[in-house]
């Protein structure tokens, strides 16, 4: 007979106890656990062909280190996330809220790899597969190479792999996925954990390149337990606000690239449209001649991004001020604000501050530290910038302005741009040559910045 037994979960991090705890032991999360019952039963589900190996531990030294050819996705901004394309044999896993576009970018990303003449198996486990023909034929995404299953059963699935034998596997989503071995409910801690074990074995087993779709929390954060973002290779957020038609492609882990990397996406009626230069989407409604409003030149990666940021200082009606912020940490809005207060002589303890940078990005590097005090400034002063200004540098809590790494990518991306002059800190004018194209202030205080751009 099967052995039932009852465990819990934490949510958090799949810390397992046979009793229950307000607090998890494992993440100190609270709250986080939950009772599942397990159904034992002895199978032969792991003698699968699928999980068949006969390799043998090598010496390191005898291992081959040449490098696997990528595999172009057809999509530029998703290459650039993953790192340069998709990896043989990597498991990736894509999160984000309901309808942000998650699975219309893997079935474009499938038709164009079937369109190259690979083999994709797409596994819908939310639709159908009369409605996954519906959003193909409005995307264009018709590929006689493009496999299409309706199928929650895991062991059903690696059926299909085994005899589809594809190159490409997208899996949406994960949280329907159900192993008849384990009696939980799909979408429950024991279930996204083996049916995740499972597809990881096939995609390292096979050197099938798969992609695993994932819901989110009412937080942000992937449903599951924090082990799933663990297993995988690599980990994608599709983030965006409704009401905008662009979103924003970030990796928050990358066994196989950088971390920093962003990809920007456009949504129309025929899909997802690659924004090739998302400095001047930014830009686009930018206003001019008014007081409070900065751009900075970021880095997303490798890639310079200009952005417009916007202060807003009012006095307060409150004992304590307000400081509010979007898409900047407020922890460093409040540095910069006392900075200017004990540096710079500006009372703003009866001020409300409000930041906010134009069209939803979230900047966390510190070179915008710069452009948030003078955007602070020129909003308490009520004196516009101008127009064609860009600045860019580290603020530290003397007052002095820092060098910034990747000073000549930011500028020509604003000379590119149309922009007249950049202030910058004077320690990042060092070993290249500025363009003549554009005027170059290197500043040394953030005094120094306020006495140019707010001349």
């Amino acid at each position: 007979m099967a052995k039932v037994k009852t465990k819990f979960y934490c949510t958090e991090c799949g810390y397992e106890s046979p009793k229950w705890y307000g607090k998890c032991p494992g993440c100190q999360a609270w709250n986080s656990m939950v009772e599942e019952t397990e159904t034992v039963v002895k199978t032969q589900g792991m003698n699968s062909p699928l999980f068949n190996s006969k390799e043998k531990p090598l010496p390191i030294i005898n291992i081959e280190s040449n490098q696997e050819p990528r595999i172009n996705s057809g999509i530029n901004e998703l290459n650039r996330v993953l790192g340069g394309g998709i990896v043989p044999g990597s498991l990736v896993l894509v999160g984000g809220d309901p309808g942000i576009g998650k699975s219309t970018l893997l079935l474009q990303a499938s038709n164009s790899l079937a369109l190259s003449g690979l083999r994709v198996l797409y596994i819908s486990g939310e639709e159908s597969v009369r409605q996954t023909k519906l959003r193909a034929d409005r995307l264009g995404a018709l590929s006689p190479e493009l496999f299409v299953l309706c199928e929650n059963n895991m062991v059903a699935i690696e059926d299909a792999v085994e005899n589809t034998k594809p190159d490409f596997l997208v899996i949406d989503s994960i949280q329907t996925v159900f192993l008849p071995e384990v009696t939980s409910a799909p979408g429950s801690v024991s279930q996204v954990r083996e049916c995740t074990s499972r597809f990881m074995r096939i995609a390292k087993g096979l050197g099938i390149a798969t992609v695993l779709v994932g819901h989110v929390t009412k937080e942000g954060a992937i449903a599951g337990p924090r082990m799933l973002e663990h297993m995988v290779d690599c980990v994608l957020y599709f983030e965006g606000e409704r009401h905008h038609t662009y979103r924003l492609l970030r990796a928050v882990k990358n066994r196989f690239g950088s971390t920093n990397e962003m990809g920007i996406f456009e949504m129309g009626e025929s899909g997802l449209r690659e924004v090739e230069n998302p400095s001047e989407l930014f830009l686009s409604e930018r206003p001019l001649g008014v007081a409070g409003s900065t751009v900075v030149a970021s880095m997303e990666g490798t890639r310079p991004v200009l952005v417009e940021l916007q202060a807003l200082i009012a006095a307060t009606h409150f004992p304590s001020p307000r400081r509010m912020c979007t898409g900047i940490d407020h922890h460093r809005l409040g540095l910069i604000i006392a900075v200017l207060e004990k540096r710079m002589g500006m009372f703003l303890q009866n001020q409300d501050a409000y930041l906010n940078v134009a069209g939803g990005v979230r900047l966390d590097e510190p070179a915008v530290d710069l452009a948030i005090a003078v955007s602070i400034a020129s909003s308490f002063r009520d004196m516009p910038t101008k127009p064609y200004d860009v600045m860019f540098g580290e603020v530290g809590l003397t007052g002095e302005v820092r060098a910034v790494s990747r000073a000549e990518q930011r500028v020509r991306e604003a000379e590119k741009l149309g922009f007249k002059r950049v202030i910058l800190p004077q320690k990042s004018l060092k070993g290249w040559t500025p363009p003549k194209g554009i005027q170059i202030i290197g500043v040394d205080t953030v005094a120094d910045a306020l006495a140019v751009a707010l001349d």
